[in-house]
This record gives structure tokens, C-alpha cells and sequence, in this order.
């Protein structure tokens, strides 16, 4: 009996000490949360909603009403100023709309990609995602090794050369609707577009036909499971930890997998393809390889990195350029006086003509003040984020070193402090002869770290925007929203429901 009686002494003694540790430990988390407030609530900010969590509350609030964040972010902006902080227990972010603060940040490769956003793209749930790829590498060398690498295949000539693939992918969604206005159905345009867009770029990159408008394919299911792997993954702390998820977690995990298999995969069987003299393709995928081939040195990893490059441009390369299409649609349904110039433009650039050339391209202003509009209103990948090295002054107010900077090209474009009555649709704001928006436009971002592919993104929706423009008019279906939906990129929420009829013009 007294052996049991020590024994439960000890016990008693090792919780009492247990609990006196996590209590020193909460204590010294407080403190530090402590330190982070002193240091930086000289930055305007609204008020926490709690002292150990910050505004993290809100944040999820807005984020399970599955509303866009981006618009309490636009809310804040117009009412603290163009700098203005947010804490989430000991972290704090600065949101950021001065353009001249902008321009400093974006365009010098001394302000790194951020630590917490690169971490949670490297990997999802412990598996592999986008690693060290270009659009998250921290390191300048090693970024710059593999831009170097990319840079060929998104030369103008290069691109150029891709003319003929775009209206012969471009010209399967026409035989598409086609089909749709005659059997007088009504469609997604978002779903059609995100086929077209994942059958170009596995196409004209990686010589793959998938043929998604008559065939089916595990890629789309893996791409927007990545992305909604990605959303969890970033803005909810303890997601994976949560037994409910588990389901959900190894979905996201064969995702990753399925992509990142079936793109070393491809690398491979094209490099043992050009290593036996055989044809292949002049894509993006053999001019990469070529590229690679021509580097003094290439390490295991850098290997790893051209797998991480092919995920980044099979999802960005589809997900961003189909979203575009799909609001620009909405805007020009919504828009009737629009819609007929930019019809008028493509009757006279095109004509009657099924293949679009590359001059044609630099023809069509109008349409390219259209999709410049759609993108400052819908910018489909809204922001950026930088890390601050040393301590940075923006607008009168220092900024402490050691903070990551937003950077949210939704916001600027939809205040008036840039653009007048923003929420108007005007693509006369993009007219060759208006003034050049000031460091408040960048959908694509800004500087060295700028999209590698936005001329390629370009030129494709040009091509399937003004194909369907010459042949088609639509109706939007009555009802449904124009609400925007985040997923990590942004989208319509309807899926943007029409109806298709065949212009007179080809009746």
C-alpha cells in the first residue's frame, strides 16, 4: 500500500510539473505575441478579435460562408490606408496598395517569395507539390537556374510557332457549341473552357492529347482537388489534423501524385526519345529539355524541379486562362454595347476565316482592352507575397523587418483611388492612348518574378475568345449569380450557364 502511494505521488508530482512547464511555455507564447503587438500596432490595422488569435476569426468566418476574403481586404484598404496590418497569433502580415511601395517590392529580387506560402506549395500533407519550382523558389540562383532553363520555350518566336495548335484545340470547342446550339442546351462555359485550356497546354507543352471535350481523364478531377488541397492546406491551421479530413487529405495526396508521376513520366520517355534520334515535337516540353541539356550541371534536384514546373504550368496554365474566359463572357453577356464592338473588331479582323494568325493577334485592340478590363475586375490568381529583409518605410510609416507583404492586384483594381466608378465594366481604360495604370494593375505580377507564360495565356484566350465571337451569340441563363468564388484562383461562382446560337453570319 505505501509503495501504491508513492507511486501515485510521483504521479501526482510529474503532472503538477507538467502543467507548470505548459503553463511557463503559454506564458512565454503570450509574451512573445506580446512583443509582435509593440512592434508592429504603429501599423494601422482594424481591431483584433482577440488577443492570442488576432483577426484570424473574421478570416475564418468569411472563409466557411464561402464568401472571398478579398473584398473585407478591399473593405480595410479604403478604410486604414494603403498599409495596413493583420495578426494571426505571432504572425503579422502587412497588406499593401501604394504603388510605389508596389514597385519597390515587386520589381527587386532582394524581397523573397515568403517562407510560410513556399512551405505550404512544397509539399501538401507530405507529399511533394510544387516543390522549388519557379513560382515558389526562395532562392535567387536557384530561381534564376531554372527561368533560365523556361526561357526559351516562352520566346515570341516560340510562341509564335504555336499559332497552329491554338486554332486547332480553339476550333474543337467551336464544333462543341456547335453541337450545343443545335440541340438547344444550355452549358457551363466555365467547364467547356477549363477543357479547352488543360487540352492546349498538354498539347502545345507536353505533346499530350487528352481531348477532354469528347474523352474523359483523371487531370481535371487531380487539378481541382490540388487547388482545393491547397485553400485547406494554407488558411486552416489545423486541417490536417482533424480526423474527418483524412478522407479528404489522401485524395489531395493521389492528386499530387497522379501529377507528379505522370509528368516525370512524360519528361522521360521525350528524353529518351530525343537521346534515340527519334521525332519529337518542337513543344515547350522538348525546348525545356534542350535547354536543360545545354546547363553545365544538373543536380537530382534539378531534376525534381523540371517535375515541379510541369505541375505549376498543367495547373496554371489551365486553371487562370479558363477563369478569364469565363468572366470575360459573363462581362460581355452582361454588357451588350460592349459585345457588339468587339464583335464589329473580330468581323473585321477576322472576316470569315477559320485560322487566326499571329498578326491578326496584334489586330484585335478592343478585345485586348476586354480581357485587360476582365482582369481588373477578376484577377484570377488575386495576389502576391513578399518577405521584407530589412526594415522598409511605405507611405510615411516603418515597416520592422522580418514581415511578409500582400500584395493583392483584386484590391487596387477596384479602388477609386486608381481606377474612377471601379466596379464599371470600361475597357476604354486600356485604350493604346489612356495613361498607363501606375503599379495597381499586375495580374500577372510585376518585375523578374513576373508569370512566365502571361503572353502564352494571352494569346490562347485571344484565339478562343475571337473564334467564338465570329460565330456565336449567347445568353446568359436567367438567375444565376455573378458572384465570385475563391478556390485559390478565382472563378464564377454559376459556372457561367448560356445558351448558344449560331450567328446569322453562318446560318
Amino acid at each position: 500500500m505505501a509503495f501504491f502511494h508513492m507511486i501515485l505521488s510521483w504521479g501526482l508530482h510529474a503532472v503538477v510539473f507538467l502543467l507548470f512547464v505548459l503553463f511557463i511555455v503559454f506564458l512565454g507564447y503570450c509574451l512573445y505575441i506580446k512583443y509582435t503587438h509593440l512592434k508592429y500596432d504603429h501599423i494601422p490595422g482594424p481591431p483584433r478579435d482577440s488577443f492570442l488569435f488576432g483577426h484570424a476569426y473574421t478570416v475564418r468566418m468569411i472563409l466557411q460562408r464561402d464568401e472571398t476574403p478579398h473584398d473585407t481586404f478591399l473593405k480595410w484598404a479604403e478604410i486604414y490606408g494603403p498599409v495596413y496590418r493583420l495578426n494571426f497569433a505571432h504572425i503579422v502580415r502587412i497588406n499593401v496598395t501604394c504603388p510605389e511601395a508596389t514597385k519597390e517590392i515587386l520589381m527587386s529580387l532582394k524581397y523573397t517569395k515568403d517562407k510560410f506560402f513556399h512551405n505550404k506549395l512544397f509539399s501538401m500533407f507530405g507529399q511533394r507539390f510544387l516543390g522549388n519550382s519557379l513560382g515558389t523558389a526562395m532562392d535567387n540562383d536557384h530561381w534564376y537556374k531554372q527561368r533560365r532553363i523556361m526561357d526559351p520555350a516562352f520566346s515570341g518566336l516560340y510562341l509564335k510557332g504555336l499559332m497552329g495548335t491554338f486554332n486547332e484545340v480553339a476550333e474543337k470547342l467551336m464544333n462543341k457549341l456547335s453541337e450545343v446550339s443545335d440541340n438547344k442546351t444550355e452549358v457551363s462555359m466555365l467547364h467547356l473552357f477549363s477543357c479547352v485550356t488543360m487540352d492546349v497546354i498538354a498539347k502545345v507543352a507536353f505533346g499530350v492529347d487528352l481531348n477532354l471535350l469528347q474523352n474523359t481523364s483523371p487531370f481535371p478531377r487531380a487539378v481541382e482537388t490540388c487547388l482545393k488541397g491547397t485553400v485547406c492546406n494554407m488558411r486552416f491551421m489545423f486541417f490536417q489534423f482533424n480526423p474527418k479530413n483524412r478522407p479528404f487529405i489522401r485524395e489531395v495526396r493521389e492528386a499530387c501524385r497522379l501529377l507528379r508521376t505522370s509528368g516525370a513520366q512524360w519528361i522521360n520517355d521525350r528524353r529518351a526519345a530525343m537521346q534515340n534520334g527519334d521525332d519529337v515535337p518542337k513543344d515547350i516540353l522538348t525546348q525545356i529539355i534542350k535547354a536543360a541539356g545545354e546547363e553545365q550541371s544538373m543536380t537530382p534536384e534539378d531534376e525534381e524541379c523540371m517535375v515541379d514546373n510541369f505541375v505549376g504550368f498543367f495547373i496554371a496554365g489551365q486553371e487562370t486562362t479558363a477563369n478569364l474566359l469565363a468572366f470575360c463572357l459573363m462581362e460581355l453577356a452582361r454588357h451588350p454595347d460592349i459585345l457588339e464592338k468587339v464583335k464589329k473588331e473580330v468581323d473585321d479582323v477576322i472576316g470569315m476565316k477559320q485560322d487566326i494568325s499571329y498578326d491578326n493577334l496584334g489586330n484585335l485592340v478592343y478585345l485586348s482592352q476586354v480581357l485587360k478590363e476582365t482582369l481588373r475586375l477578376y484577377p484570377t490568381a488575386p495576389g502576391t507575397s513578399r518577405h521584407l529583409p530589412e526594415d522598409l518605410v511605405i507611405d510615411g510609416i516603418k515597416i520592422p523587418a522580418g514581415v511578409t507583404c500582400m500584395l493583392n492586384p483584386y484590391v487596387t483594381g477596384r479602388m477609386d483611388r486608381f481606377f474612377k466608378d471601379p466596379l464599371t465594366f470600361d475597357p476604354d481604360r486600356f485604350h493604346p492612348d489612356a495613361p498607363k495604370p501606375y503599379y495597381c494593375y499586375f495580374p500577372f505580377s510585376l518585375g523578374p518574378r513576373s508569370c512566365l507564360g502571361q503572353n502564352f495565356a494571352q494569346m490562347e484566350a485571344k484565339v478562343v475568345m475571337a473564334k467564338l465571337l465570329q460565330r456565336f451569340d449567347f445568353n446568359l441563363l436567367p438567375g444565376q449569380t455573378f458572384e465570385i468564388r475563391d478556390t485559390g484562383t478565382l472563378r464564377p461562382r454559376s459556372g457561367v450557364m448560356c445558351y448558344m446560337n449560331h450567328r446569322d453570319l453562318y446560318k
